[in-house]
């Protein structure tokens, strides 16, 4: 009977040792409630207070009636319901870029990606995986977690003896790619609430607009008169809040939101290299 000869296990049935990180998106179901609700206070007790006000509306109640601002900020009150939703858009973008500054700033590291890498590259190039390892230890961030990642796969690989060269490479490459799948959702994580919002919160503007004119035009024809335009050109002002609270939200989550991703790319960037580094290097120092 011929004999059977073992094959070479597969490439794909090797351990990895990339695990998914346990994290929570607390902050995305609180944030965005608590800024809503906090945007009703500033706009209901802070700017409506009564002492903003000539004639203010003793009854109070969720939305009081009162009249006579005393200054530009109490003439916002008037400018409707919509003026605390959009405070509180704004809120939710004051949280979510501080989240996401935090987030992304850890993302980076403690050190230059670029210097980080040519220093692998150094350690690969002289065949120190140990003080490659350590350099990752130092610097951090998704690049270092990724890059140990695959450096703790390159070390495996150095002592297998089962696995051809190719086999050995791709690997290292799909032990990269694992964990930069596990990097790259924290990093993009929350950014929906700032594209969102950046096209919403003009939108809303304009309709609180919309509501103020349709009082305003109501008020004069059921008036008339000299009053009734004066009042007109008071309750356009006061509308006009509402288109400037939006597109000021919308421009600050555009920026940021721009701003964030453009770090992101840079992080992506360096993995990306991370992982042509760790494959150019075996294969030509372990062929």
């Amino acid at each position: 009977m011929a004999d059977i000869k073992p094959t070479a296990p597969a490439a794909a049935k090797t351990a990895t040792s990339a695990q998914p990180k346990k994290s929570s998106n607390l902050v995305a179901t609180i944030a965005p409630i608590a800024c809503i609700i906090l945007g009703y206070v500033l706009w209901r007790f802070g700017i409506g207070a009564d002492s903003n006000f000539t004639s203010p509306d003793a009854a109070g109640g969720f939305w009081p009636s009162h009249k006579g601002p005393k200054g530009a900020l109490a003439k916002m009150y008037e400018g409707g319901i919509i003026v605390p939703i959009l405070i509180g858009a704004f809120l939710i973008v004051l949280a979510f870029c501080i989240e996401r500054f935090l987030t992304i700033t850890k993302a980076s590291g403690t050190g230059n990606i670029a210097e980080f890498v040519r220093s692998v590259q150094f350690h690969l190039a002289n065949k120190d995986v140990d003080k490659a390892i350590a350099a990752c230890d130092k610097q951090k961030g998704s690049v270092g977690n990724v890059m140990k990642s695959g450096l703790k796969k390159y070390k495996e690989m150095i002592t297998n003896t089962e696995l051809t060269t190719d086999q050995k490479v791709l690997n290292i490459q799909k032990e990269v790619e694992e964990a930069t799948a596990l990097e790259l959702p924290m990093l993009e994580k929350n950014l929906v609430f700032l594209s969102t919002i950046a096209s919403v919160a003009t939108l809303m503007g304009l309709l609180g607009t919309v509501m103020g004119m349709i009082r305003s035009f109501s008020k004069l024809g059921d008036e008339g008169g000299g009053e009734a335009a004066r009042e007109l050109s008071q309750g356009i002002s006061e509308a006009l809040y509402n288109t400037a609270l939006g597109i000021g939200t919308s421009a600050v989550a555009i920026i940021m939101y721009n701003v964030f991703t453009t770090r992101i790319d840079g992080i992506t960037y360096g993995i990306d290299e991370s992982g042509f580094t760790l494959t150019q290097s075996f294969a030509a120092n372990y062929k």
